[in-house]
């Protein structure tokens, strides 16, 4: 199967993305002469960070660059780690913007990671720069016993570059960030899954690993296989394993002389949570998925999440996944929290939303404001005598003659539409009625009626008609209660301001092969000349004009040929066309 990416040549691709993103930020970002570097462009005079590693992590680590996070990050290509060079390089850069204050560098534990910055930080030292190094692994995937290389550097490295970058923000030493940073370090696990397995830019196939049927558990970031492979399972259930798991592999005890582990978190507990986006998951499903590991946590554990991020952090380029992150609040200095929260100008860092109190303020629902009764809509003085008898009259007239012609309606809507017109119609008409009779209907006053007439089409029709018609009726009912009072020209003007909603909010006008092609005229000579006889036939002849229009541009007669179209008019101009007539 091909291999399809957004991309040019493969070669060239971190060299292009490099240009984007400098493309994206010019005030914030520069890029290092001859190497893959790209450093703050302006950085305070404070201890600098910097990280890095391959691309295709984004937006690791060049999106956490700006103050109150990194300084600089190293771009290596394609989930390769950058050379010693590179890390030197900027290494030096940060160094003469801070007159040697210092300069962390922030690894994640993976081999060549930790080779090649740790050369970069030797060399450094040797040259009289002030450089130390802080690997980062906070994977819970692999057991403890699987040594240095088991416990990856995951999601949760964003997290150390924000306290960090914070900390040197307001002025902390090196040395003291250092200490900082594993104070943060023992408290933060990650774990995360997988639907499928990644393809990188380049790759002549598609990686197929995981089938249709299998995630995978416990993955690294550039696809290396995880702790288990296991059937499909909910947003929930996949939360629930991973949080398991997390809880299981534990973090070394603070106040312990021995290397003891105890549970990632306990009952009570503050958490950071971190939902991290592995590349390929929609918006929808990770707030599904974020919301899952909260409830969860805060059911199951008993904790408390004061503090929720979600989105992309640390990607596995375009995997379609996510990882959970825990950052145990409760065993860290209150300095840190304030670290975790401060602001920052790095483009792809989202302040999240710290919770003050449990319950969450968001689960309390906003009180549903009240429909308007239809007893309380202002209700003009009527100057129509006999309104009551009249309305009722006409009504009924409409509703029996429109569901007289249903097998007409249907025909024509058979070949112009989807065959429903007819059915829709004559189900609307024989609710209207049936209320009628009922004395569900409020005849004594237009703006009742119209009301109450809308409440019946918005119950009995559906569809795209029934909500135009449900629009129609009030829009007149609405425009009449701001009346001063009401004669037969406001219920004309009222018919026409209904009419006229129709086009603003449905898009249609004369000539689109619509029930607008019968309203519009008739609307107008209603308003122009008080005679429901000479509406009736505007509409009439609307409604025949549509047979001769060979093209639609609403409804679904837009979808058909000019062929199927012509010889037939549109069946909702034609309903039209029938009540006008029915009640002139």
């Amino acid at each position: 199967m091909v291999v399809k990416k957004i991309i040019n040549d493969p070669k060239n691709a971190v060299e292009e993305f490099i240009g984007g993103i400098l493309a994206t930020y010019p005030n914030r970002l520069k890029k290092l002469q001859n190497h893959d570097v790209l450093l703050d462009a302006n950085p305070p005079s404070t201890v600098q960070l910097i990280s890095g590693g391959g691309c295709g992590h984004e937006p690791s680590h060049a999106g956490w660059i700006g103050n109150g996070m990194l300084s600089g990050a190293v771009l290596g290509g394609i989930f390769a780690s950058p050379s010693v060079s590179a890390v030197l390089a900027a290494i030096r850069a940060a160094a003469a913007s801070n007159n040697n204050k210092g300069v962390l560098l922030i690894v994640k534990n993976y081999t060549g990671d930790r080779l090649n910055f740790g050369m970069a930080c030797e060399q450094a030292c040797q040259s009289n720069i002030n450089c130390r190094m802080v690997v980062v692994a906070d994977d819970c995937a692999l057991q403890r016993q699987k040594g240095i290389t088991g416990q990856r550097g995951v999601a949760g490295t964003c997290l150390v570059h924000k306290v960090a970058g914070a900390a040197a923000a307001a002025g902390k030493t090196l040395d003291e960030i250092v200490d900082i940073v594993s104070e943060v370090c023992s408290q933060i696990g990650t774990l995360g899954v997988s639907l499928d397995a990644v393809t990188v830019p380049g790759a002549k196939s598609l990686n197929t690993r995981l089938d249709d049927e299998t995630i995978e558990i416990g993955l690294g970031i550039h696809g290396e296989a995880g702790m288990r492979q296991v059937p499909l399972m909910t947003a929930n259930e996949i939360a629930r394993d991973l949080l398991k798991s997390i809880q299981d592999y534990g973090r070394a005890a603070t106040n312990s002389e021995k290397e003891d582990v105890i549970p990632f978190f306990e009952q009570g507990d503050d958490l950071c949570v971190l939902v991290n986006n592995l590349g390929g998951t929609s918006n929808f499903e990770m707030s599904i998925f974020a919301g899952a590991v909260v409830s969860e946590l805060e059911e199951a554990y008993m904790v408390k999440v004061s503090r929720l991020f979600v989105g992309s952090y640390m990607t596995a380029f375009d995997t379609h996944g996510a990882s959970i992150t825990i950052f145990n609040l409760s065993s860290v200095s209150d300095q840190i929290k304030t670290f975790l929260d401060a602001p920052c100008s790095a483009p792809s860092w989202v302040e999240c939303d710290p919770v003050a109190a449990h319950p969450r303020d968001s689960l309390q629902e906003v009180p549903e404001v009240a429909q308007v009764n239809e007893s309380t809509l202002k209700k003009p003085p009527l100057k129509i005598a006999r309104f009551d008898e009249l309305s009722k009259t006409l009504v009924l007239k409409a509703v029996q003659k429109l569901s007289e012609n249903e097998a007409l309606l249907t025909k024509y809507d058979t070949i112009v539409g989807d065959g429903d017109c007819g059915i829709t119609m004559k189900r609307g008409a024989n609710e209207i009625e049936q209320r009628l009779v009922n004395g569900d209907i409020d005849t004594t006053h237009p703006v009742s009626l119209f009301s109450n007439i809308a409440d019946g089409v918005s119950s009995a029709m559906g569809g795209t008609s029934g909500f135009l018609l449900e629009l129609c009726f009030r829009k007149m009912s609405s425009t009449l209660s701001k009346c001063e009072s009401i004669a037969a020209a406001d219920i004309n003007s009222a018919f026409m301001a209904g009419v006229d909603a129709l086009s603003i909010y449905g898009g249609a006008t004369i000539g689109s092969r619509t029930m607008m092609d019968a309203l519009i005229p008739a609307a107008k000579s209603l308003v122009e000349n008080s005679d429901l006889k000479l509406a009736a036939t505007e509409a009439k002849l609307g409604a025949e004009s549509t047979a001769k229009m060979k093209l639609a541009s609403a409804g679904r007669s837009n979808y058909l040929n000019a062929e199927t179209l012509e010889g037939t008019p549109d069946p909702g101009a034609v309903a039209v066309s029938i009540v006008l007539d029915a009640i002139s």
